[in-house]
């Protein structure tokens, strides 16, 4: 791995440079065949820290290639012996969480305590998984008219092209790698941009873990569009995974259509965060800080937007408010920094866009509202108060840490609220009430909710949304599923 960076420790230049800078096809590392690079940014310092190969049209051409050609063999292999692999890969995460973390953080600016929760969180699914691939079934049935039998066995999809954020760029890597890997599919990896080094570590950790050459491909590339728009339309693929935004989601949807693609979509999000006047405040600002200040607000799971039922709206803002203002901001590999920089100046001036309009609207600023630092892209933590229902920052994804504050009278009007978003991913919900919590869980439009919980995430659980948020579930039992077909064979007798 060669590096820029004359700003980095010791340890951080050797993290860096363990790592592959090529493209994994076929399982050999080699470089873009146009010999271009692309440089990996610190969002903390916006110094560059390493540069990676840039693919090209052949070399995404060449991947797919690589799957295809490995897929009878890896599809054939015992579920037994692709879920040691997996499991391997588990305890291969595990013990080199503390480098992989920093290099996570050196990359996506997250701190080192959450960056070493992103990989423990990252590692579970490949332990999941590890245990779903033998738990692979079919059923074998008597036809309802007698005569025949029906039999059903679930085989894999085949060749498939999984396309990862820059938010969490090991945790969606193995939420997608794992089931692929356990149900028996090849498949091709584009990481984002932003973020290559750490699919770049995993590549490497699973071929050390005994993946065989050609399942797992990674090319990484700043020509993403002009790269994967041939391979979606590719007649050799089967699956196209994407995380990522609604806009560019749709495009790829429209894209796949042409083949017909099993496609899964986790997409944006603009979740509610509910507080009732019944709630226990202490767990609300605690849940509070969690939705929101996880991933520096960076996440589609992020709470959006806060609605909090009038009676307590003061002391609830109050609280979070001074919770906010207790955070530490700096460079995440730095010894109790709370929130790091957002990923690039763009990102920055979008959250700083959003707050103005916001204020323009008529809201209040209670904490922050300002850049922070004389370097990297940092915002300060902030909290508007009477927020109109005009306001975009109620309506667009924030993707910072910004928590806007409206209030509502009743658990209707909280509920009209919350479901007045094309988005349907996550809401939360503070109560203690157990007949409202029930309520109001069924009657919110989103495939997940946080009852009086902050954090929903769980590999052992369905990840997923609806409308614009997208389709197709990660994790839990269902997460094998969008990696396998189900044929029928009918028997007479």
């Amino acid at each position: 791995m060669s590096t820029m960076a004359q700003h980095l420790t010791d340890r951080e230049q050797a993290v860096v440079e363990a790592v592959p800078a090529g493209l994994f096809i076929g399982g050999k590392w080699r470089e873009s065949s146009s010999g271009k690079r692309v440089d990996v940014e610190d969002p903390a310092t916006g110094q560059v820290i390493a540069t990676v190969a840039d693919a090209t049209v052949e070399d995404g051409d060449a991947a797919l290639a690589a799957a295809v050609e490995a897929q009878e063999s890896w599809a054939a292999t015992p579920p037994r012996a692709r879920g040691e692999i997996l499991r391997r890969a588990f305890e291969l995460l595990t013990e080199r969480a503390d480098d992989l973390a920093l290099l996570m953080t050196m990359e996506m600016g997250k701190s080192l305590k959450e960056a070493k929760g992103e990989i423990a969180y990252a590692a579970e699914f490949f332990r999941w998984f590890s245990e779903e691939a033998v738990r692979i079934h079919g059923r074998y049935s008597t036809a309802p008219a007698g005569g025949s039998r029906l039999l059903t066995m679930k085989q894999p999809v085949g060749p498939c092209l999984l396309i990862t954020p820059w938010n969490f760029p090991m945790a969606m890597g193995t939420r997608k790698i794992g089931p692929a890997v356990a149900a028996g599919c090849t498949m091709v990896v584009k990481p984002a941009t932003a973020t290559p080094l750490s699919m770049l570590a995993l590549a490497k950790i699973m071929e050390e873990a005994g993946l065989p050459g050609g399942v797992l491909n990674v090319i990484t590339t700043s020509s993403t569009g002009q790269v994967m728009e041939p391979l979606i339309r590719d007649p050799r693929l089967r699956k196209l995974s994407f995380t990522g935004s609604t806009e560019v989601g749709r495009k790829l949807v429209e894209q796949s259509a042409e083949r017909l693609l099993r496609v899964s979509m986790e997409l944006g999000g603009n979740a509610p965060f509910l507080v009732f006047e019944d709630a226990d405040l202490d767990a609300a600002v605690e849940g509070a800080l969690l939705a929101k200040m996880r991933n520096i607000g960076e996440a589609c799971t992020a709470a959006n937007r806060f609605h909090v039922q009038s009676s307590v709206a003061e002391e609830f803002t109050r609280r979070l408010t001074e919770r906010l203002e207790g955070l530490r901001l700096g460079r995440g590999t730095e010894d109790g920094v709370d929130v790091g920089p957002l990923i690039d100046a763009g990102q920055r001036d979008k959250v700083a866009e959003l707050v103005k309009d916001a204020v323009d609207a008529g809201a209040r600023l209670a904490t922050g509202g300002t850049a922070w630092g004389d370097q990297g892209y940092f915002y300060a933590p902030t909290v508007l108060t009477d927020v109109p229902a005009s306001a975009r920052i109620l309506r667009e994804e924030v993707f910072g840490p910004v928590a806007p504050i409206a209030t509502f009278e009743t658990e209707d009007e909280a509920v009209r609220a919350a479901n007045d978003t094309e988005y349907g991913l996550v809401a939360y919900v503070f109560t203690r009430d157990l007949q409202r919590a029930l309520r109001v869980s069924e009657r919110l439009d989103t495939g997940m909710v946080g009852l009086n919980a902050g954090v929903v995430s769980n590999p052992s659980a369905p990840f997923g949304g609806v409308k614009a948020s997208g389709f197709g579930r990660e994790g839990g039992f269902e997460g094998i599923d969008e990696y396998l077909e189900t044929k029928y064979v009918g028997i007479t007798l």
